[in-house]
């Protein structure tokens, strides 16, 4: 749009007004200068690698035969170098978006025309809604402000999210950005939040690139003397192909991502990001990446320094380059890649190849298109907008868990809870709702806030901050109690218990948090609500065995709007209809399991991790959530109740007889009959819902060893029923992609034999048998 003043002297007033106001809005949202191939600048004017009609490989390639070496090792790292006399700028790769926009990265900025942004339940919190649509809404609406935030010269357009990892141990700090412990769960989350984020941009466009990270086997920060630095991942072939490469698979194959991240950790003795095997040979050449490879920040560095991988820099860095790492987050690649070329250690085809990997994605971002694309138009007006921050609220209500209501004690009513005790060191927090790898919220509506659009507060903390260190406050609080027609404790977790670089040791709630509750719900006059705000799981057993203790709600680390949503769901206003993505252990079951075994299986005394593979007791179980209102399920048609499987090569004896059953790499996939499985969910009670249609498989008992799964979520479908009414939800099974398992070697094999799926109450057998 030009906005020069001849523009401002024609037409009426109004239009001179208009045209005045558009022009301001304009350039305030134009702040950042043109990446490359600006179109005024005549020295690049005319270069191929400016031309948008000509075909990305090749004006990618025609950029790298510009480059001197040297140019090129400057862009190896994540504050890429500028190369003035080709008219590129400075570019920082590293900026956050696992729920909103992030200033955790040095990539992106708050301040003047962009204070804050949307920032969204926690991963966690949001997986528990088990709804794919919102997942990637949300991604949408991150990369509306994302792209924003660029436009302003204040964010970049690559970033370096989700968290995809699996919570395989309830003490990790980081579980809170993950989906939760379910290896389909947290694939489904990885491809719907990125196809939110990178939009669907025709001929291979991108709106902003995302990256799934860390792969692999990566769940262990801190604990007991082990940092993740230092960590070797001893991992099966079996658990790493079912279990921990599961989400990024999906990532690439579903989400088509545009970029993974390779972990601290090393796995079975190799760093990750030194691994040619996980990074060339599975990322980009059998999952077929479009898109780069990006080290965890400092983890070159840290396999020659701390692990002692390599001898020297120089083999660290060629090792990494070499095993497929395209971009170093650290300073590591821009520092000793010459000398390994110069070694011969690496040769500048290496080089190039990493290059074009990184400049592939700026390219499919637009930044050498000369302009700032079909996004130009969004500004400062585009984030924190109300729809964004409802989105923010309705995340927050999809995502918060019922998991105790003795009596139908909730919802509160305003008209005979007029007064409510709010109490607890998490009862008017903030920065805790949004969690860690957060940026700056728009606006903040806290649990006491919350509950005081409802009701009158009495409002005490009881203890100061989450450790709880002492009792001084109780006193007050009990007597809040007895004053109040109801009263709620938001107790739990914050940064200072779970985060980065911080396991935790146990599972209870720390400090004197179990003796407050206690103590306040004794002496309460209504009935005692305990909300709770954590990442991982916590051992409430106390409270969910106290029938002084009405409900409970598990709130996650809810987002910017968290104490409005925990308030509409204790009155009413919303329905809970989130689902636990984690099972809740007792604090036992952590008192003699190390972090640092890494098998998911139950052998001899060791319990195994996860509903897949755990049988012990629990606290509360994967999947568990209740409503106010009461579902029932029903097959609305019979579905196939047999099924024959044929191996592609018939005159070759693919059919397993020890193991009982075919690989799926041997399978004739394509011509099996889909199961369609029509589910009728009946909203029996007096409440409007939302319910998770769960669909698990229990693989039949036959000779395939060590498979020791109980059994696996194989499909989920969120749907809304209103009361007294039905609706029927179609789930599609197909053999090779639900039913397969597992073997001790890392092989997806089809079991012969009774197949069992479980739908709420109802049970459903397949026979699967081989057609030979």
């Amino acid at each position: 749009m030009s906005c020069n003043n001849n523009s401002l002297l024609t037409g009426n007033k109004v239009v001179v007004v208009l045209v005045f106001l558009l022009c301001l809005v304009h350039s305030s949202e134009s702040l950042r200068p043109l990446f490359a191939c600006d179109p005024t600048n005549g020295l690049t004017r005319t270069l191929r690698f400016c031309r948008v009609n000509v075909p990305v490989h090749v004006r990618v390639q025609d950029l790298i035969g510009r480059l001197t070496l040297q140019e090129k090792i400057r862009l190896l790292v994540n504050n890429a170098a500028a190369v003035p006399r080709l008219g590129i700028g400075g570019y920082e790769w590293w900026s956050e978006a696992l729920h909103g926009v992030s200033d955790v990265g040095p990539g992106a900025k708050f301040g003047g025309a962009f204070p804050g942004a949307t920032s969204f339940p926690q991963v966690i919190t949001t997986a528990a809604s088990f709804n794919q649509s919102l997942w990637e809404e949300i991604g949408r609406v991150v990369s509306d402000e994302a792209r924003a935030m660029y436009n302003g010269g204040v964010a970049g357009l690559t970033y370096w999210s989700p968290n995809v990892n699996i919570l395989r141990d309830p003490r990790w700090g980081r579980g809170q950005e993950t989906p939760g412990e379910d290896p389909i769960v947290a694939g489904k989350y990885a491809a719907s939040y990125v196809r939110g984020l990178q939009g669907n941009g025709a001929g291979n466009r991108l709106k902003v690139a995302a990256c799934c990270k860390h792969y692999t086997a990566y769940d262990l920060d801190n604990w007991n003397g082990v940092d993740r630095f230092h960590f070797n991942a001893k991992v099966t072939k079996q658990d790493l192909e079912d279990t921990y490469n599961v989400p990024f698979k999906s990532c690439v194959y579903e989400g088509k991502v545009a970029s993974v991240m390779c972990s601290y950790n090393q796995v079975n003795g190799k760093p990750t990001c030194a691994d040619e095997n996980l990074l060339k040979n599975t990322i980009r050449g059998q999952w077929r990446l479009n898109g780069y490879i990006v080290s965890d920040c400092d983890s070159v560095d840290v396999f020659f320094n701390q692990q002692h991988y390599t001898t020297t820099p120089e083999e660290a860095a060629a090792a990494s380059i070499k095993a497929g790492l395209d971009l170093d987050c650290g300073p590591f690649l821009a520092i000793f890649t010459e000398g390994a070329v110069k070694k011969g250690l690496l040769t500048e085809n290496d080089v190039n190849l990493a290059l074009a990997n990184t400049i592939t994605v700026q390219m499919r971002l637009g930044m050498f298109d000369g302009n700032l694309g079909p996004y130009a138009n969004l500004g400062p007006r585009d984030v924190c907008t109300p729809a964004h921050q409802h989105l923010a609220l309705e995340a927050a209500h999809q995502g918060i868990v019922l998991l105790k209501n003795s009596g139908r004690s909730l919802p509160l009513s305003p008209r005979r809870h007029h007064t409510v005790a709010v109490i607890g060191p998490n009862s008017d927090v903030t920065e805790t709702m949004i969690g860690n790898y957060a940026g700056k919220a728009c606006a903040y509506t806290t649990p006491l806030q919350g509950i005081s659009r409802y009701a009158k507060t009495l409002h005490q903390e009881g203890c100061a901050g989450v450790a709880c260190a002492g009792n001084q406050g109780f006193g007050a609080a009990e007597a809040a109690a007895r004053q109040a027609d109801a009263t709620v404790l938001v107790m739990g977790l914050d940064q200072s218990i779970e985060a980065e670089t911080r396991d935790r040791t146990g599972l209870l709630l720390p400090g004197y948090q179990q003796n407050l509750v206690t103590r306040v719900a004794q002496a309460s006059r209504g009935p005692v609500i305990l909300v709770l705000m954590s990442g991982g799981p916590v051992d409430v057993s106390f409270a969910k065995n106290n029938p002084r203790v009405a409900a409970i709600i598990w709130a996650g680390y809810p987002g910017q709007a968290g104490g409005a949503a925990i308030a509409d769901i204790i009155f009413g206003a919303a329905n809970p209809g989130g689902k636990l993505p984690m099972t809740w252990y007792p604090q036992d079951y952590v008192t003699k399991l190390p972090m640092t075994i890494m098998a998911m299986r139950a052998s001899g005394n060791y319990p195994g991790r996860t509903y897949r593979f755990y049988k012990g007791p629990v606290v509360f179980p994967f999947g568990f959530g209740l409503s106010y209102t009461t579902f029932t399920h029903s097959l609305a048609q019979s579905p196939l109740a047999q099924l024959a499987v044929s191996p592609y090569k018939l005159n070759t004896a693919i059919f397993n007889s020890s193991s009982n059953s075919i690989k799926v790499s041997h399978a004739n996939c394509g011509t099996f009959p889909k199961m369609l499985i029509h589910v009728e969910v009946s909203n029996t009670g007096d409440f409007d819902g939302t319910h998770t249609v769960f669909v698990f498989a229990e693989p039949p008992e036959n000779g395939i060893k060590g498979l020791g799964v109980n059994k696996q979520l194989i499909a989920f479908e969120k749907v809304h029923v209103t009361a007294g009414s039905k609706r029927t939800v179609q789930v599609d099974i197909e053999a090779c992609k639900h039913l397969g398992v597992v073997d001790e070697y890392g092989i997806r094999r089809i079991p012969m034999g009774e197949h069992k799926l479980h739908i709420g109450e109802i049970k459903h057998t397949i026979l699967v048998q081989p057609q030979l």
